[in-house]
């Protein structure tokens, strides 16, 4: 009976583990819609998590686009199929490659710091003395980044998918013999408001996601400065992996027709 007690404990604790996640989510939702607000922590979490991954963001989205553009050029030729390149590169980076790269960059910066920020807090009772001082942890710490998250991550993803088609422009008309309007034609032809709007709703999600997984293994990490390491590695990867699946369910509810 040994394997099906092992198996049915890490059933129980995985249990366990979603719904004192869920309970965090829902108690931090909370702080959010309700006053009392602090302006000033929700704009400086703004500018930490969207100003300062502007240009990670940025670089990431406009390499991709023109290794892209590159590669569909590279495949179309292989059936004659290259005009199709405007078409593939704006739908693959709006819909797919945009929202999702940049989630994962913003991710890999920010979750990782809040982790870490939370956590240091944590294990040096800087958290205890908030509540000692009748300050709500989730109020002061927890509401201002998941709100900040939620807001920039869409302009964020706007800034990745304009930055990508332009970079599948720029390699396309000056390495692969494009004509720049007849390029940038095609590409508003076939990009459709529920590319963007899928991208959007996308974003906020991740970035939802991002400050949901920064804070919460943060906050109860433990056990010194190996703790915080890993509250931060638990972080990432868990962001990744919810990012990617919430990418999946988007995908299959939108498009799946």
């Amino acid at each position: 009976m040994t394997p099906f007690v092992a198996i049915g404990a890490a059933v129980l604790a995985g249990l366990v583990a979603i719904g004192r996640l869920a309970r965090f989510a829902g108690r931090a939702l909370l702080r959010v819609v309700q006053p009392p607000w602090y302006p000033a922590q929700l704009l400086h979490q703004m500018w930490v998590i969207g100003w300062l991954s502007l240009p990670v963001v940025g670089l990431t989205a406009l390499f991709t686009g023109s290794a892209l553009a590159q590669q569909i050029f590279i495949g179309g030729s292989r059936f004659n199929a290259a005009s199709t390149v405007p078409a593939v590169t704006v739908i693959g980076v709006v819909r797919e490659l945009g929202p999702v790269l940049g989630g994962l960059m913003v991710a890999g910066r920010v979750a990782s710091a809040m982790a870490a920020e939370l956590g240091t807090m944590r294990v040096t009772e800087q958290i205890d003395a908030l509540v000692t001082l009748r300050t709500d942890p989730f109020r002061w710490l927890v509401a201002p980044r998941l709100a900040a998250a939620v807001l920039v991550m869409p302009f964020l993803v706007l800034v990745s998918n304009a930055l990508g088609v332009a970079g599948g422009w720029l390699l396309a008309t000056q390495r692969l013999g494009f004509n720049s309007a007849q390029y940038l034609a095609t590409t508003q032809r076939y990009l459709e408001a529920d590319d963007v709007i899928s991208s959007l709703v996308k974003a906020a999600v991740f970035g939802f996601i991002i400050a949901l997984m920064g804070c919460y293994h943060g906050y109860h990490s433990g056990g010194g400065a190996a703790g915080v390491g890993r509250a931060t590695t638990n972080a990432v990867v868990s962001s990744f992996i919810l990012i990617l699946l919430a990418n999946l369910i988007i995908t299959v509810i939108v498009f799946g027709s």
